[in-house]
């Protein structure tokens, strides 16, 4: 079987909440990594507003479900099971398309972003912190959060601290922020397999064919 073959550049990147007109008129569309949708919600932001001068340093964790369907040692219940490792420290394979849609967004972005990726004794879900000096007060790095994803459906700012249990099953992302000094932590959670993937596939089938971006998403967490 012949399969079509396309060029990069006609596919469009599917990160709903950075580029929501752009997929609406898009034909092909790349879904983002789990990771990367993670972390770009956590710091988008603040690229979007030019205030990324420093490096930013990321450590996520992800559940068993985060390897895909490959098996390896790593990925078996008797290795997972009371255990805890980081691996592709600083070189994971979505710190290029983090990197790129930054520097989209923040033309004069060249800092760092120095991310450790951690495999978790649970199933599914990702929990990212994300931290870099900023000199805004944290009433006001709040308001820019909430008003960048005001017309996000999926994408909440909490004023309370965030756990897995409340995105897993759930195409959300919740976030948190907090100020310490003058380091900025924004604290970010989704389940890998709804809004890291195949969630976020339907939500960018939505918005190509008109559809509501919540359509066949209203789903309820594991945490009420």
């Amino acid at each position: 079987m012949e399969y079509a073959r396309f060029r990069e550049s006609e596919f469009t990147y599917g990160l709903c909440e950075y580029q929501k007109e752009e997929i609406k008129k898009a034909t092909h569309v790349a879904n983002p990594g789990c990771f990367a949708t993670a972390i770009q919600l956590a710091i988008l932001p603040l690229a979007a507003q030019q205030l990324i001068k420093e490096d930013v340093h990321v450590n996520a964790v992800t559940g068993a479900t985060g390897a895909g369907t490959s098996l390896s040692p790593t990925t078996h219940f008797t290795w997972r099971d009371n255990n805890f490792s980081h691996y592709k420290a600083f070189t994971h394979q979505h710190l290029g398309e983090i990197n790129q849609t930054l520097k989209q967004s923040q033309q004069d972005f060249n800092s760092n972003v120095l991310f450790v990726p951690n495999r978790g004794d649970f199933s599914r879900g990702i929990f990212a912190t994300a931290y870099t000096k900023i000199d805004l007060s944290l009433e006001k790095i709040k308001d820019l959060y909430k008003d960048y994803y005001k017309d996000s459906p999926f994408v909440f700012v909490s004023d309370k601290e965030v756990h897995l249990k409340q995105v897993v099953n759930t195409n959300k992302c919740l976030i948190h922020l907090h100020k310490h000094n003058d380091i900025l932590l924004i604290t970010s959670v989704i389940d890998n397999l709804l809004k890291g993937a195949s969630g976020q596939a339907v939500q960018n089938m939505n918005l190509m064919y008109d559809f509501p971006d919540d359509q066949g998403l209203q789903l309820k967490a594991n945490f009420f």
